[in-house]
């Protein structure tokens, strides 16, 4: 039986990946990590143990977390696979590029008159693979970013990756130390958070990850 006390292994991601088109230019996103990060320092406030893998972000490391530092989605997704068995829960906020040039360029390229041509592949799908390699009592959160029909692209992601939860904001939360978001476990209703600073809402997460760890 879970125990109130009982000190869980978070793995948390954060930031926006880097998918380098030649060794100087990438492609990216404006993903600060503000909201990863205050998910770190509220678990280890709570008294877990937490692994952080990060994109490139401009931020203080919360003190006591372990860090792994990456750059793209390759990197992440190895980082993640590399870590997943060791935790309870694995909380994905890093935004993730969905596509990744398919031959970056060796040395730098340079400018011509004309058009070019980018040519991209998909990135590995991180959720769905954890989604689909969870352990039984081990839970997957995921996060989505919708610009429109929020709650129905959410819980499209939510069912398609097979998470435990999904975390639904809009494009406002970039670079911004507030935000609202909808959250919604698998098989139960909509909640929602009214526009707090992130780190009232990771809080606020992470209580509401372990009600739901302990109801397990």
């Amino acid at each position: 039986m879970y125990s109130r006390r009982r000190k869980l292994q978070f793995l948390i991601t954060a930031g926006g990946t880097r998918e380098y088109i030649d060794p100087v230019r990438f492609i990216s996103n404006a993903s600060t990590g503000t909201m990863g990060y205050e998910l770190a320092r509220s678990a280890l406030l709570a008294g877990h143990d937490v692994t952080l893998i990060t994109a490139p972000a401009n931020l203080d490391t919360p003190k006591g977390a372990g860090v792994v530092k990456v750059e793209s989605a390759r990197d992440m997704f190895e980082a993640v696979k590399g870590k997943f068995g060791g935790c309870d829960c694995l909380i994905m906020t890093a935004a993730v590029s969905d596509y990744t040039p398919a031959k970056p360029a060796r040395h730098k390229m340079k400018k011509s008159p004309g058009a070019i041509t980018l040519k991209l592949k998909p990135t590995q799908d991180i959720l769905k693979w954890a989604g689909t390699h969870k352990r039984q009592n081990q839970v997957v959160v995921g996060f989505a970013l919708e610009d429109r029909d929020i709650k129905t692209g959410a819980e499209r992601k939510l069912l398609d990756k097979k998470l435990d939860m999904i975390v639904a904001n809009t494009p406002a939360a970039i670079g911004s130390q507030r935000c609202e978001v909808w959250i919604k476990k698998a098989g139960q209703e909509w909640r929602r958070f009214a526009e707090a600073p992130k780190r009232h809402i990771a809080s606020w997460l992470i209580r509401t990850i372990e009600q739901s760890i302990r109801a397990d």
